[in-house]
């Protein structure tokens, strides 16, 4: 078992408070976003025996197990982590397996430097992702129905936002949905920052269900992303709940602390409330245009304490176990790797003592048990 030391990437977005008050220590001052757990190359977790992606290089059969280099090769297939967001992240989605392949291998051919800002593929995976609330936690998922968007739209009486209430109700769901996401997108910048500034002014005025878009505004004026939000469902999770993204569905963070688990690969298309590229024509070919439910997600409880979130994605599985001092220790045996992160409490994992944001890596087969008083998320490869 290995006491992991992580990284904590400093993006414009992240809290400066949040992650801080988790670990209990003074804040900088500097946004602190994003603590990465895991062996991902571009901020990989150090041990006691090097960076975590070392260590299994040299042995990945030992760290890993047999089944999970049968199944992902000799890799961790996961990253886990520590989101604080202070402001709202960018607007995207992320592509299945099939197209971040096929993207991949097109920008290789083309010779696009993996480093360049508008490339869109960085490796050939898929990202589906798993967030769960420490805290409440604002954010944006999948299409509202064209109907509820027009609505929303019309209600701010903004003009120029005339033609895409009119799309929305005049087409089939799939179709009103391209189509006004493509307007918006591919609209005159400067006649689509005038359109912004109007619906954030009315957003601001009307508060209630418009409050989430004044703020999205204040922090990106004049992006078209704002109004592309508007189409999206807003989900205020509560600590404890959470929101799988699987691939092509539009969604973005806009506040709170979080633990975040997503197979391990860094593809992300952006649609907006970014300075950063925009590929219009490569987002719309991987955007899934349907309505859906955010669907919360509320952890299922096994007899043996385990609180398992389902997703149909083998290459993480994440649950908790809250703990309390008088109860028994639970055997974390398994054959698979491990992270095992404290959010709250003090927990006894081994014979490493955590706090709030420490973690471990345990190696697939290596005898484990967690008790305490507190809070253990535990971060592995589905069964």
């Amino acid at each position: 078992m290995d006491r992991l030391d992580n990284t904590i990437r400093p993006y414009a977005w992240g809290s400066t408070t949040a992650i801080p008050r988790l670990l209990g220590v003074e804040p900088t001052g500097e946004p602190q976003a994003e603590m990465w757990m895991g062996a991902h190359p571009g901020a990989p977790s150090r041990t006691g025996r090097g960076p975590l992606h070392e260590v299994i290089d040299k042995a990945p059969e030992e760290e890993l197990g047999s089944g999970t280099m049968t199944r992902f090769g000799p890799r961790l297939p996961f990253l886990l982590k520590i989101l604080a967001a202070g402001a709202p992240l960018s607007l995207q989605v992320h592509p299945d397996l099939e197209q971040a392949k096929e993207g991949y291998a097109d920008e290789e051919r083309r010779g696009i430097p993996v480093e360049a800002p508008h490339r869109n593929y960085k490796d050939a995976n898929h990202k589906p992702e798993l967030i769960c609330a420490l805290t409440e936690f604002d954010g944006l998922c999948g299409f509202r129905a064209p109907d509820a968007a027009a609505e929303l739209l019309a209600g701010l009486e903004v003009d120029s936002l005339k033609p895409y209430v009119d799309l929305l109700h005049a087409h089939p769901e799939e179709a009103a949905l391209r189509e006004v996401l493509t307007a918006v997108l591919s609209a005159d910048a400067e006649e689509m920052a005038h359109t912004v500034t109007e619906a954030a002014a009315a957003c601001a005025r009307l508060g209630g269900a418009y409050a989430p878009y004044a703020d999205i505004a204040h922090h990106y004026p004049g992006d078209p992303g704002v109004i592309a939000a508007m189409l999206l469902n807003y989900v205020q999770l509560q600590p404890g709940e959470a929101l799988f993204l699987s691939a092509g569905v539009p969604h973005a963070y806009l506040g709170g602390l979080g633990v975040e688990i997503m197979a391990n690969s860094d593809n992300v298309l952006r649609c907006g409330l970014t300075p950063k590229h925009v590929d219009v024509p490569e987002l719309l070919r991987i955007v899934r245009f349907e309505a859906s439910d955010p669907g919360v997600l509320r952890p299922e409880a096994s007899p043996d304490g385990e609180e398992l979130y389902e997703t149909p994605i083998d290459e993480f599985r994440l649950s908790r176990y809250v703990l309390a001092e008088s109860g028994a220790s639970h055997d974390l045996t398994r054959s698979t790797p491990q992270i095992l992160l404290c959010t709250a409490g003090t927990v006894r994992a081994g014979d490493q003592v955590l706090a709030p944001g420490e973690s471990v890596f345990v190696p697939a087969g290596e005898k484990t048990e967690v008790s305490g008083d507190g809070t253990v998320f535990r971060a592995t490869v589905a069964a």
